[in-house]
């Protein structure tokens, strides 16, 4: 396998074309798949993105970045290669990006998802030699509801809580998940208010063309309004602090892939959780990977060293790629324990028939459950 791309200090780097992709350090020239932090970092000479994410990209490195967007598929030659940016279905403006040299393709996954999202241009497969994905929920256990589904049991628990007098507060990542969510609701129910970070994340996704529903910020309330049978959306970070006060009496739930663990939202006293992810589920990421027809996959960040294992079972060339990415972020120290731990726990599994037990790997979860 030639290398096209490969890991730095700085981050990936592509030599022929003299540039990195989504660096954790500045660099001259960045490619940046979409805008979460651990893909888009302050302090790069020049950056280059797909259009539809270039007000985003800009609304969380500053106003001053020289900040290139091009749209979706249009090739660019840098030096010795030739880029192009494609849809991932993670969030607005979020890519894959595509690198050819000499009829040699490598595709970059970013993080990416092939659920429908109605914020965000649907997932594209890129056809290529080599692919190099991520692998946050990279488990057998991790499978997600449809978005019926998913609308279904969030729309009922709001619902039961304005039916008891109660604020319903739904923590969820500022950028991307906040809005999908906001799309999904039923706003029948009754009124949305929002956190100031999710709401000036709302404005610049408005500016950008995506429609969404009406909403008030909820520091721009009177004091002493009455929050009872409303829905609230605030990042996680926001949980427990004195902000949350004004909401009581409060039912609080987390919108996030981890929810699919047992023991995580009882550890954190919510009352409610829900299991959806803007990252591929594990068969999603089969799914994903087959799409693409290559040859090489290189897997960074999530349970790489599971997928890789699964994937050399099934005779593909596999192997690790070391990165700083983080996969879903604001999770909670007790998370990021447990996640650790089930992953070791799966790395110990047996493969039967050519993948991970489901079952065994939740029966991990659980012993973590009680260790901690």
């Amino acid at each position: 396998m030639s290398k096209l791309i490969y890991a730095t200090d700085k981050g990936l780097y592509c030599e022929a074309g003299d540039f990195y992709i989504d660096p954790w350090r500045p660099v001259e020239r960045a490619l940046v798949t979409h805008a979460h932090s651990d893909h888009a970092r302050w302090g790069s000479n020049k950056y280059l993105c797909a259009e539809p994410g270039a007000k985003v990209l800009r609304h969380r490195i500053g106003q001053d970045a020289q900040i290139e967007a091009i749209p979706y598929g249009q090739k660019l030659t840098l030096n010795d290669t030739t880029i192009s940016f494609h849809p991932a279905g993670h969030i607005l403006g979020s890519s894959q990006i595509r690198v050819e040299r000499n009829g040699e393709v490598w595709a970059v996954s970013g993080d990416y998802k092939l659920d429908p999202d109605p914020t965000c241009a649907p997932y594209e497969p890129v056809r290529c030699h080599t692919f190099i994905t991520e692998s946050t929920f990279g488990l057998p256990i991790y499978a997600w509801q449809s978005n019926d589904e998913l609308f279904t049991d969030i729309n009922a628990w709001w619902e039961k809580n304005k039916r008891d007098g109660k604020t319903s507060l739904l923590l969820a990542y500022a950028l991307g998940k906040a809005q999908r969510l906001l799309k999904g609701v039923d706003t029948s129910i009754g009124p949305i208010y929002t956190h100031g970070t999710v709401e000036s994340l709302n404005q610049v996704y408005l500016s950008s063309g995506v429609t969404l529903p009406e909403t008030a910020r909820l520091s721009s309330m009177p004091r002493g309004t009455k929050f009872a049978g409303a829905l609230v959306l605030a990042p996680p970070s926001a949980y427990g602090t004195p902000w949350q006060r004004q909401l009581n009496p409060v039912s609080a739930a987390f919108a996030s892939g981890w929810m699919r663990v047992r023991g995580i939202r009882r550890r954190r006293s919510l009352d409610k959780g829900f299991p959806v992810s803007d990252h591929c589920d594990w068969q999603s990421l089969l799914k994903a990977i087959h799409l693409t027809g290559a040859e090489n996959i290189l897997v960074t960040h999530g349970y790489s060293q599971i997928l890789v294992r699964y994937l050399q079972d099934q005779g593909l060339n596999a192997g690790t790629l070391s990165t700083q990415y983080e996969g879903e972020e604001e999770t909670s120290t007790a998370e990021e324990t447990s996640s650790d731990a089930v992953s070791k726990s799966a790395e110990e599994t047996t493969f039967a028939d050519g993948r991970d037990s489901a079952d065994e790997i939740e029966s991990a979860a659980d012993k973590v459950e009680v260790q901690e």
